[in-house]
């Protein structure tokens, strides 16, 4: 949330900063409107409170706007049962946040007006009036500060993709774990029996389901599980029946209760020994198969296959088999010691019927419900909902996340384009008269177009290498929210260098393409030459 906060907050300021400059531009070019209302009597105070209450409207539309898109945003996200968020069906956009948005409105308003208001409070009638004069380039106190903002824009555009680089980076990094399962082609379903808590009776319902199932065409692997990964666990204790134990050492375990096939039906490898049969339900001594974490724990340098380990029950089980670690609540969580026990000698909380086919699951369904109900007509009409829903439903939050600071990061680059093209852009202008000269006096489109574009890279440069600093703090932030992912990832950092020296160079290009294009012979004032298709008009009045 403070990043996503911090996000938001640089978008703001962003948008502050390039509004300001625009107001600044426009300050400029209506320097004698505001010359001549000195001159006749008008305040300082007066001229800035104009000032203020025209970033006011500004700023008071966008929120408005803001708000309307922000309720349909929320009514968006509160049907997406895809995203794994606390609460998200409770947001509401309530009087409190209408009043945050009121208070940042005026505070934004005031914020980006503030420096046009400031610049007209240090000037007098007479610099204005020479400023604004025919044929004079603009104060280059302007100019500084106007080249400042976009230094500042790309700034704090550069923190923000950087930022959303790494966890963007992070996060295929998520999705590139092992998972210890293969979710893709295996289909999960709940079933109903009533084995009334027989283990032996369970066993012949199971092992009936599953044979039934099996003959079905499409179904290459079927089985049971009470729980399944990245869904519902439990622990109970495992040890070692031949190792002594410091008192404070955590001996816990996940456990899954599971039949014959599950693993094949889910896609865990078995590293060593053998998956469970049905012939295990009539052993006198039953079979339990842990994973690598529990081996390597408890059993260190040594194989566990045919060892005693000892779980809840103060009965021994054999060791059989060793399978692969899986991800039990996250992707990126540790794995931890895990153990399966045949549903026949324990109690399972619930039973999901995993199915492994190229199957749809809506065919699958279609298939496989007639089946269950011909075996019991209790079987509620449920439908097979794909595994891979379960890890897509664990990377929600973070996937979420990366695009809500992925979208902020778009938006602050698109921001820094326009303060780009509108500064570069706005030089051109008032420099008409100065382009037309060079180019009669003999230089070429080409030397005026590197000329503009230079000044562009100067001004990225330099917001870029205030970024990049800015970065290196604002990574080590963030660093608890990237998965091996380093804050000063290089990759990150020189992929955000060249993207925003790009855009740079295209927002840069469009005006020095423009000035190229000025006819030498009739070079004007612009503001000047517009005015002379205007009818007289006093604006601000």
């Amino acid at each position: 949330m403070f990043v996503l906060w911090a996000a938001v907050g640089l978008i703001l300021l962003i948008v502050c900063v390039n509004l300001s400059n625009f107001l600044l531009a426009r300050m400029a070019s209506r320097s004698k409107e505001f010359a001549v209302r000195g001159a006749l009597g008008a305040s300082r105070g007066r001229l800035i409170r104009q000032l203020l209450t025209e970033s006011l409207v500004l700023s008071t539309g966008g929120a408005v706007l803001g708000v309307a898109l922000a309720f349909a945003v929320d009514a968006y996200l509160a049907h997406q049962g895809s995203l794994l968020l606390p609460l998200l069906s409770s947001i509401r956009v309530d009087g409190e946040v209408l009043a945050w948005t009121l208070l940042i409105t005026l505070v934004a308003g005031i914020l980006f007006g503030l420096a046009p208001g400031f610049i007209l409070s240090r000037s007098n009638v007479q610099e204005a009036l020479k400023d604004a004069g025919r044929g004079l380039s603009e104060g280059r106190k302007h100019d500084r500060l106007r080249a400042t903002m976009v230094v500042s824009e790309i700034a704090l555009a550069c923190v923000l993709l950087i930022g959303a680089g790494l966890l963007l980076r992070s996060f295929l990094r998520v999705l590139d774990v092992d998972l210890g399962f293969q979710p893709s082609h295996a289909s999960a379903l709940t079933i109903n029996y009533d084995d009334g808590g027989d283990g032996v009776k369970r066993g012949a319902i199971l092992q009936e389901i599953l044979s039934e199932v099996k003959e079905l065409p499409g179904v290459e692997a079927a089985g049971v599980a009470d729980m399944l990964p990245l869904d519902r666990n439990r622990s109970w204790g495992l040890l070692n029946v031949a190792r002594a134990y410091p008192r404070d050492e955590d001996l816990s375990a996940i456990v899954r209760i599971v039949t014959p096939g599950y693993l094949d039906a889910i896609g865990i490898r078995v590293i060593e020994g053998r998956d469970f049969s049905w012939q295990d339900a009539s052993n006198k001594e039953p079979g339990v198969i842990i994973n690598e974490s529990a081996a390597r724990r408890h059993w260190p340098g040594e194989s566990p296959i045919g060892r005693l380990a000892r779980g809840m029950s103060k009965d021994a089980s054999r060791v059989i088999g060793v399978v692969s670690d899986v991800r039990v609540s996250s992707l990126e969580g540790s794995t931890g010691a895990e153990m399966y026990i045949l549903a026949t000698n324990a109690t399972p909380e619930g039973s999901q019927l995993v199915v492994r086919s190229n199957l749809p699951p809506d065919v699958l369904t279609a298939e496989i419900i007639p089946t269950l109900r011909n075996l019991n007509p209790a079987q509620p009409a449920t439908a097979f909902r794909p595994v891979q829903t379960l890890v897509d439903h664990a990377v929600s939050p973070r996937r979420f996340f990366v695009l809500l600071v992925s979208l902020f990061a778009a938006l602050g680059l698109v921001l820094a384009a326009l303060g780009i093209y509108g500064v570069i852009s706005y030089s051109v202008t008032r420099q008409t008269q100065e382009i037309g000269i060079r180019l009669a006096l003999g230089a070429t489109p080409a030397s005026v177009q590197i000329r503009v574009l230079s000044r562009t890279m100067r001004l990225a440069l330099v917001g870029v290498a205030v970024g990049v600093g800015a970065s290196f703090a604002a990574s080590r932030v963030i660093a608890s929210l990237l998965f091996k992912t380093e804050p000063t990832d290089p990759t990150t950092f020189v992929g955000v260098l060249i993207l925003l020296l790009t855009v740079a160079v295209l927002a840069g290009y469009v005006p020095a393409l423009r000035a190229t294009r000025i006819d030498p012979i009739t070079p004007c004032d612009t503001n000047e030459a517009e005015n002379r298709r205007k009818p007289f008009q006093l604006t601000g009045i």
